[in-house]
Formats: C-alpha cells, sequence, structure tokens
C-alpha cells in the first residue's frame, strides 16, 4: 500500500461530511415516517423510490450496478485490477414501519460518499470497491431478518426467501417482481475479499462511554421463536373463570418466563417478546387463540442455546396447565460472530491515525454482516446514537457522529483494498 493510505497523510483524508449528511436528509424525504422517522419497509413502493435514488447516485459517481435475483443491489467502483475480488461496503434501505433516519441507511450512504471521496481524492485503489444495499434486512415486513443476505451467504435458500409471506398473505417474490428490482444473477455467486458495514449502535454504550467510534469485535447470535397458543373463544362476561380457556393468559404467563429466563442467564443474554396477536381481538371476547415471537440474543453460544430450550419447556408446561395446544417454530436464527482479527485491527488502527475516540464493543442487534461473516471476512464499525434509541422514529445522531465513522470506513477500506497512487 501506498503512503495515500498510511498514518502521514490520515489527518488530510476525511469524507465530505456536510455532503454525506444531505444525502442522509434527501433519502429520509423517501417513505416519511408520520413522527419524523421512515417508514420504508422492503419492497414497497417508496423501497423502489429509495432504491433508484440511490442507484443514480452512484451511477452519477462513475459506478455500475450488478443486480441479484434477490434484490440485493451491488454498486461497483472499479480497481487498478479489475479481476482481484472486490471490498465490499454494505447495509440496508429498508426501514421498520416506525423507523429512524439513519438505521442502516447511514451504512448505504457512507458507502456511497466513500468511492466520492476517493472520486474527489484522484485515489486508484487495486481492487475495486462495492457497496451493497442488501434486501429485506430489517424483516419487518417479511420475517425472517436478514433475509436476502442469508440467501446471499447459503444459510438460506431462495425458494425460502420468495415463499415468506406479510400480514397480508403477500408474497416476498411476488412482490420483489411487482416493484421491479430483481435481477438476473445468482444470489452468492460474487466474489468478496472482505466487508464492512458501518451502522449506528442501536444502544446506548458508546454516548455513556462518551466514544466516537464503536470496534465491533463480536455480534450476538439470536432465536426468534414464534409460538402459537390454541384455547377457545368464549364471553367474558358469562364464561366461569374455572371453564375458560384463555389464550391471552397463556401468552402472559410465557412472556413472564421469557424475562425471567433471560435474567437468570445474566450477564450477556436478553430476552423479550415484541410482536403479540390474539384473535377475535375484540374487548368482550376471550381471546382463543395468540400468536407471538420470542427474541433471545447472547454472544454466547451455550447460553443462547439454553435459553431456547428453557422456554420450550416452560411454555409446554404452561400450556399444558391452562388447557391450550402450543407450536412453536423457529423463524429466524443465527449463532454468535466473531469478526475478522485482521479487519478488526484496521478498523481500531484507522480511528487511532484519525484520533477519534474509540472502544471495543459487540453488537446487541442482528446484521447482513453477521451472514456475510460466514463466506468472507467481515467487521463492523458503529457510531453512537440519542440515548441508544433505534427502531424508533426519534432514532437520533449527530452529523460529527456521522462523519467520524465515515472516515474511520474510508481509512479502513482503502487499507483493505490497496491504494496504489
Amino acid at each position: 500500500m501506498s503512503d495515500a493510505g498510511g498514518p502521514a497523510a490520515a489527518a488530510n483524508m476525511k469524507v465530505n461530511s456536510e455532503r454525506l449528511w444531505d444525502s442522509l436528509m434527501e433519502m429520509a424525504k423517501i417513505g416519511p415516517g408520520v413522527a419524523g422517522g421512515n417508514n420504508r419497509q422492503t419492497l414497497t413502493d417508496a423501497d423502489a423510490e429509495g432504491r433508484a435514488l440511490f442507484r443514480d447516485w452512484c451511477e452519477a459517481a462513475g459506478m455500475t450496478m450488478g443486480l441479484d435475483r434477490m434484490g440485493n443491489m451491488f454498486m461497483r467502483h472499479e480497481g487498478a485490477e479489475p479481476d482481484l475480488d472486490p471490498v465490499y461496503i454494505g447495509s440496508h434501505l429498508d426501514t421498520q414501519p416506525t423507523g429512524g433516519k439513519y438505521d442502516g441507511v447511514l451504512g448505504v450512504l457512507s458507502g456511497l460518499e466513500v468511492v466520492r471521496s476517493i472520486r474527489d481524492m484522484g485515489l486508484v485503489t487495486r481492487r475495486p470497491i462495492v457497496v451493497t444495499n442488501w434486501t429485506n434486512e430489517e424483516g419487518a415486513r417479511f420475517a425472517p431478518a436478514m433475509l436476502a443476505s442469508g440467501v446471499f451467504a447459503g444459510e438460506l435458500t431462495e425458494d425460502y426467501a420468495n415463499s415468506r409471506e406479510d400480514a397480508e398473505g403477500l408474497r416476498f417474490g411476488d412482490e420483489l417482481d411487482r416493484i421491479g428490482w430483481r435481477g438476473d444473477e445468482a444470489p452468492g455467486a460474487r466474489r468478496v475479499h472482505a466487508m464492512f458495514e458501518y451502522h449506528i449502535e442501536q444502544g446506548p454504550i458508546l454516548e455513556a462511554e462518551g466514544k466516537q467510534i464503536g470496534v465491533v469485535t463480536h455480534g450476538q447470535g439470536l432465536w426468534w421463536l414464534q409460538v402459537t397458543l390454541t384455547g377457545k373463544d368464549a364471553h367474558t362476561g358469562s364464561t366461569p373463570m374455572n371453564m375458560r380457556v384463555n389464550a391471552g393468559l397463556g401468552m402472559a404467563r410465557i412472556i413472564e418466563a421469557v424475562h425471567r429466563i433471560a435474567m437468570d442467564h445474566q450477564p450477556n443474554a436478553v430476552g423479550a417478546v415484541g410482536q403479540m396477536n390474539v384473535w377475535p381481538n375484540s374487548r368482550n371476547v376471550i381471546p382463543g387463540r395468540a400468536v407471538f415471537t420470542i427474541d433471545f440474543r447472547s454472544p454466547d453460544l451455550e447460553k443462547l442455546t439454553a435459553m431456547r430450550a428453557r422456554l420450550e419447556t416452560e411454555a409446554a408446561a404452561i400450556a399444558a396447565e391452562l388447557g391450550l395446544g402450543i407450536g412453536i417454530e423457529p423463524v429466524g436464527h443465527f449463532d454468535p460472530v466473531s469478526f475478522d482479527p485482521a479487519l478488526v485491527d484496521m478498523v481500531r488502527g484507522a480511528a487511532e491515525r484519525l484520533g477519534y475516540s474509540h472502544m471495543d464493543i459487540v453488537s446487541g442487534a442482528g446484521h447482513d454482516a453477521c451472514w456475510i461473516n460466514k463466506v468472507a471476512p467481515t467487521v463492523m464499525i458503529m457510531c453512537p446514537c440519542v440515548d441508544g434509541l433505534s427502531h424508533n422514529e426519534a432514532e437520533e445522531i449527530s452529523p460529527e457522529w456521522a462523519a467520524a465513522g465515515c472516515d474511520v470506513l474510508l481509512h479502513a477500506v482503502l487499507e483493505a483494498a490497496e491504494v496504489v497512487r
């Protein structure tokens, strides 16, 4: 690598922070939420519009687009040696129904800003650089999360992904075709030298510690377990208490068990129920059916496995005591992740050269990098977010935080892609 990527040049190599922030604000106009955030769920018309804007920006920066059968977008900036495996920068443009302006989007548009800055500085790298928008990272509309990166990594099949249905019964594959963003390229056909994902922390640690950069060494594993309880609809006023088969009561007891199980596996374990539905959902009808999803996470595989096993045992006992039918279906899973040590060192070294405060951190959320780590060296960079708030329209970061992490991303990517002039 030439001196352009070394410590001596570090102070002079920064991204255009105003351009990055302007891009974030412009993208946030697409799929606006009701409270200042975004509702740009995957494979909606808003998603298609956001994709088109991203493509146009990339093409204006001299990049060319590849598109696979999962709708993953690969925007390529050429290197001096095109046959070398590229360095990838990836995250996602889709949001939660009540999502913020930065979750995922920061990583995609920071990748674009890295390429724009490289062009501005007249730098050339040996390896190509590819900025990626992974489809359906959130999993809010089509479970599981990180769906298309999971197919790319060979952990999920195309048939499985295409068959996923949303709450209205619409299929992932049909909606991808409808918005016109299905490509011809086979998922996973690409070779990857390394992948970087830049993301907001989605937690309170960096802000509380006063650190600008999170060097992500590990990612938590998770289990998403969908529980279906079957009881008997009955009138709330005329059915004796001892004759009820109440699916809602079973759900409540299992939710309490989830909390207790996670607490019993401290430290480094979490669990909650975030999605709940009961039927017929009438104020004077005892629920005869309840469907809800349990989310267990831990960076410790033994704890993660133990929490699932204990939940299944306790939930079955609760259902039996109340006379309920029960089914438990895994709808999302990945093991804890250890990111590539050499790439972690690159990120840490870049932060140090630039003089940014930093700390090692474990990602509490799942990300596309967790799947890509299965097939290529991968690392994540994080920036703080106010009060650790995410998956919420009030999600907020500062322009300075965004730029600091993007600067680190620039330096680490240049080191991995090898500057030649």
